[in-house]
């Protein structure tokens, strides 16, 4: 059975700091790029980060490069994603949700083929 189980939300001040988890088994996800998208109030869902299957080449959106950093860790059978936020900003507020990929490069969501619950981000000012 696939999941893939976001943790990590809260609720955080601006200029603050949180770390996403994400826990995907099910799958041989060791060999998936693995993405982060967030969805606010109102709009569509985002591409965010995204990351190859070793873990080479992450690729950013521009609106968190240099204040997010996304990384994986594929020892275990359980594949864990994580997604680093720093600097956050109120515009940041919205459900994060983690999503795998047979390719990399990706930043559409109609090209990620599992995909979390979702986990809530909220930035105060």
């Amino acid at each position: 059975q696939v999941q893939l189980v976001e943790s990590g939300g809260g609720l955080v001040q601006a200029g603050g700091s949180l770390r996403l988890s994400c826990a995907a088994s099910g799958r041989t996800f060791s060999s998936y790029a693995m993405g982060w998208f967030r969805q606010a109030a109102g709009k569509e869902r985002e591409f965010v980060a995204g990351i190859s299957w070793s873990g080479d080449s992450p690729y950013y959106a521009d609106s968190v490069k240099g204040r997010f950093t996304i990384s994986r860790d594929n020892a275990r059978n359980t594949v864990y994603l994580y997604l680093q936020m720093n600097s956050l900003k109120p515009e940041d507020t919205a459900v994060y949700y983690c999503a795998t990929s047979q390719d990399h490069g990706y930043i559409m969501p109609h090209e990620y083929n599992y995909w979390g619950q979702g986990t809530q981000v909220a930035v105060s000012s």
